[in-house]
């Protein structure tokens, strides 16, 4: 997945503000991420299989790593 693909995902009607969190918890989630070793090319989680630009935009999502989510 490219990241103009995820920006347009981004701005698709799925992400409006009541479905996500805001700036801030999006770039702090996306720092955890980052740091993390379970990170695959910068996009995926090799525990859930997400795509990390786009889930750590959503509400509803929270880590899945094993022993203790990071967020």
């Amino acid at each position: 997945m490219t990241e103009e693909s995820i920006q347009r995902l981004l701005a698709s009607p799925l992400f409006t503000s009541d479905q996500c969190v805001d700036d801030e918890v999006y770039n702090e989630r996306l720092r955890i991420c980052n740091g993390c070793a379970k990170l695959q090319n910068g996009i995926n989680c090799t525990i859930c299989g997400c795509i990390i630009p786009v889930a750590a935009k959503l509400k509803r999502k929270s880590c899945t790593l094993p022993g203790g989510a990071l967020w």
